[in-house]
């Protein structure tokens, strides 16, 4: 499935459903970032219409196929740093930066996690977001050697984007435990790293290092509602509509 393509994600989804099968999990892992400027057929830019918008349509077209009390995992990165969501550009028609358009991406994440929690609730739904952490892995293919330099030059507090590496075991570990641990059971929505609730960022705005935390414009209800609201105009997919 090219979480890209709106046809092939509705394909997937159907095949899932007509299966019969049950879903107590849907952990939303893939994603692209840093990727050059890039068009899908629809003409949305590719990091938003790949981490995003493949993501809101598949979880939405399988809604049926979900159990009570099943779990929907976002994941998302401390990427989400980069940038709130661009509502006066989400496109970048007036110029393309790649590191916004991957935090816009990830922001979306942890939105949509927001506004899909709010509408489980009766059927006892809960949906996460989390940081999984610096994994090596081919992410980062499309990152150049400058790319990789900037994010571990230190800042002028010594601070580096990225600190330290995970196993990719250990990247694992946030999304399973948000599959999996009774400790969220009334926690739905919220925001997760290393295996913990995430505290508020240093700051509320976008930019700067990571400190563990999650922005506010990424917990915002009203950008939650705003985000559904537009990405299922835009998909033509709303389990609630």
């Amino acid at each position: 499935m090219d979480l890209a393509d709106p046809d092939g994600v509705a394909s997937y989804a159907a095949g899932v459903r007509a299966s019969g099968r049950t879903l107590d999990l849907v952990i939303d892992n893939a994603g692209i970032m840093g990727t050059p400027e890039t068009r899908t057929a629809r003409g949305w830019e590719l990091q938003l219409a790949t981490n995003h918008l493949g993501h809101f349509s598949l979880v939405n077209r399988l809604w049926p196929a979900l159990a009570d009390r099943a779990r929907v995992v976002s994941v998302s990165s401390s990427g989400h740093y980069y940038s709130p969501m661009r509502w006066d550009d989400p496109w970048f028609e007036s110029g393309y930066e790649k590191w916004l358009a991957y935090g816009q991406s990830k922001t979306a994440n942890v939105l949509f996690a927001l506004a899909l929690d709010a509408r489980g609730g009766d059927r006892g739904i809960h949906a996460y977001s989390l940081h999984p952490g610096a994994i090596l892995t081919n992410l980062g293919k499309h990152l150049t050697a400058d790319d990789v330099a900037a994010l571990m030059e230190p800042d002028a507090d010594g601070h580096v984007a990225i600190p330290e590496f995970k196993t990719p075991e250990q990247g694992a570990a946030t999304a399973a435990w948000a599959a999996t641990s009774p400790l969220l059971e009334d926690r739905g929505g919220c925001y997760l790293v290393d295996c913990e609730v995430a505290p508020w960022a240093e700051d509320d705005e976008a930019g700067g290092n990571d400190s563990g935390g999650v922005k506010r414009y990424a917990l915002d209800p009203d950008e939650a509602e705003r985000l559904w609201a537009w990405s299922a105009g835009l998909t033509g997919v709303d389990a609630f509509g």
